[in-house]
């Protein structure tokens, strides 16, 4: 998706309206954006929002597009699209920030504004506006539904959602929500870090919870104040006023490991055992049904 643009034409084309270019020079030269700073990744990152390789940036709109250059500015309005290779942005508007660098124009940052979607042949995120810094290598989107999709796991947030390309990291901000597969994990902010998957996919390596996080599973439901999930081990971490309920039962204390896949928690008054608090526990044991309150002394 990133790229240098070369706006030698706009085409039309059942209706719409298509640029594509390689800012080579002034906007006829060529600088491929990002490459000197994508090149150590050999894998394709699932955004591709600095994505190696040739090719420019294709542009294309139902209404038109508007070159400012005197502004250095590419604009594309109503169902604008922004792709290269696998990767695409759509929105209702598309904005090309450039700048002249060593006598070539390199695009630094991309608006989208209105209904944005950027995706590739397996991730999706989804916001109202997203602002992508070409020098940082991070996407920020902010405004209703903000969604990121992997194949396997969802993250979505209130305030912003951003997405760390290099790093692989995505962090959601203001009641954060992620689900992977039967396990949902809330948050005031949550942090997925990812790792290259097959194909150079993302997958999920670890998420980090802070403030108010809870976990829940078909049997468990895990409160703390700050929490990791490793998603490797299946073993959640967590910290501050924990408390774990399963059922009618809950145990209390200041730390636990939750052991996800076995069901099988520890919990401590703190990491070194020296806090003055106790763990505390309330266990109810299960009534058997044949033996039940309702059928219990009833016998004559």
């Amino acid at each position: 998706m990133i790229a240098t643009a070369r706006l030698a034409r706009t085409q039309a084309a059942a209706g719409r309206l298509l640029a594509t270019a390689l800012l080579v020079g002034s906007i006829a030269g060529a600088s491929t954006l990002m490459q000197a700073a994508v090149m150590q990744q050999a894998h394709a990152n699932p955004l591709g929002l600095a994505q190696n390789g040739s090719g420019g940036l294709e542009v294309e709109s139902d209404n038109g597009i508007e070159w400012r250059r005197n502004e250095q500015i590419l604009i594309a309005r109503g169902n604008a699209v922004a792709k290269r290779g696998t990767s695409r942005v759509d929105a209702d508007e598309l904005q090309a920030l450039y700048r002249d660098r060593d006598g070539n124009s390199e695009i630094y940052r991309i608006i989208a504004t209105g209904n944005v979607r950027l995706s590739s042949d397996t991730d999706v995120a989804t916001g109202d506006k997203a602002v992508y810094d070409i020098d940082q290598a991070v996407v920020v989107l902010t405004g209703e539904n903000l969604k990121y999709q992997t194949p396997k796991e969802t993250l979505t947030a209130e305030e912003s959602l951003e997405y760390w390309e290099t790093d692989r990291i995505a962090v959601a901000r203001g009641n954060a929500v992620a689900v992977a597969e039967d396990r949902t994990l809330r948050g005031d902010t949550l942090t997925a870090r990812f790792e290259p998957g097959k194909g150079g996919t993302n997958e999920l390596r670890r998420i980090d919870g802070d403030g108010n996080v809870t976990i829940r599973t078909p049997t468990d439901f895990v409160i703390g104040d700050q929490g990791v999930y490793d998603a490797k081990t299946g073993i959640a971490t967590l910290i501050g006023s924990v408390k774990i309920t399963r059922g009618e039962n809950q145990l209390n204390g200041d730390r636990a490991v939750v052991d996800l896949n076995t069901g099988i928690s520890r919990l401590t008054t703190n990491g070194t055992g020296g806090s003055k608090n106790r763990v505390r526990g309330l266990l109810i044991p299960e009534k058997d049904e044949k033996d039940g309150p309702a059928d219990a002394g009833t016998g004559n």
